[in-house]
């Protein structure tokens, strides 16, 4: 459900990218509070069509009790609708319609090690994440390896200084650009996987790290996760989230012997309420469910953000791309609707699970 929300503040962070912030009425503190890591659908309607997209919470988590701080980083993305109306529009005092926080690319603060690897606005929701665990847990620490392109590319370079001011002693920064060289730090480069090899383990003990958080652009988070695999982390440390896909994949082909049928239903739970609905040829099982129910959750329809994440009660479907779904939820079962076609004549999904 979106809330309309009143902006408080724009901040121009870099020449592409500002830091917005929202009022929340005490009536909706509730509603609003997140865990560090989570994100934020945001929709507007430019004649007529609904556009959405999410952005991840940069601000810390307000303690209990507190109301929360809304403020996220957008980043503008060539021919984006929504980034570019943010940037050279979106101003203080109008009010832009937001869906409660969601997502489960998120740190709940408690003692330990956690590192994240981040490229360029993947730092938004992991400087949530350093800033509340440093806060509330005095035997936190938090090891940040940061890629951007330039000094002046690089957004809440600010609020990243200060937070390795305030805990100088728990809290390591390492900064890498790819397009200029600096001072002091690494040499100038894209971290690909063979660098995050030899890097990582000379940075901090590897094996000590309670969790580890990717965040970025696809061929960062890859080369990190395979980085990290080949050092010995366990899956179940590594946290991801892709803020950017150029993958040149093409949808909508589904594997050999997974054809979709000439005729198929779907079975969707929303909310507590049950509808059937006929699948069309080439749309998916969202598409098919916005047929019926409007109020279906999505916000990306990329595979990206996880917001139509559903269980898979029965039938079988084909996904085109995952960015959202760890292998855990995968394979209890949850599948992004954005991206499934029926395989089987018959589905069921339940989005309340």
């Amino acid at each position: 459900m979106f809330h309309p929300l009143r902006v408080s503040a724009v901040d121009r962070l870099t020449d592409d990218s500002v830091a917005v912030a929202f009022e929340v009425p005490a009536e909706l503190s509730d509603a609003f509070r997140y865990t560090p890591g989570q994100h934020l659908a945001l929709r507007r309607v430019v004649g007529g069509e609904e556009i959405r997209r999410t952005y991840s919470i940069c601000a810390p988590a307000a303690p209990a009790g507190a109301r929360p701080e809304l403020r996220v980083g957008i980043r503008f993305v060539e021919g984006g609708e929504f980034s570019t109306y943010a940037l050279k529009e979106l101003a203080v005092g109008d009010v832009v319609e937001v869906m409660p926080p969601m997502g489960r690319f998120r740190l709940d603060p408690r003692p330990g090690y956690f590192a994240a690897v981040v490229g360029g606005s993947g730092i938004t929701p992991v400087l949530s994440m350093a800033s509340t665990v440093l806060a509330r847990e005095p035997a936190a620490r938090f090891c940040l390896i940061r890629s951007d392109r330039t000094v002046a590319s690089t957004m809440f370079l600010d609020e990243v200084a200060e937070v390795k001011d305030r805990y100088p002693d728990r809290f390591q920064l390492v900064t890498a650009l790819s397009r200029e060289e600096q001072a002091s730090g690494l040499p100038s480069g894209r971290l690909d996987r063979a660098r995050l090899t030899g890097l990582l383990p000379s940075l901090l003990p590897v094996a000590e790290v309670d969790g580890w958080f990717l965040c970025g652009p696809l061929g960062l988070v890859v080369a990190a996760d395979r980085a990290l695999r080949g050092l010995g982390v366990d899956r179940s440390r590594i946290h991801q989230e892709i803020f950017h896909v150029d993958d040149g994949s093409t949808p909508g082909r589904p594997p050999a012997g997974a054809a979709a049928p000439a005729h198929a239903s779907l079975t969707a739970t929303l909310d507590g309420r049950s509808g059937t609905w006929p699948v069309r040829e080439g749309e998916s099982l969202l598409e098919t469910v916005l047929r019926g129910r409007s109020d279906a959750p999505y916000a990306c329809k990329g595979g990206v953000c996880g917001t139509c994440r559903a269980f898979l009660v029965s039938g079988e479907v084909h996904m085109d791309r995952n960015f959202a779904l760890e292998p855990e939820e995968t394979e209890a079962g949850y599948v992004l609707a954005c991206q499934s076609h029926p395989t089987t004549p018959e589905v069921e999904l339940d989005f309340d699970r």
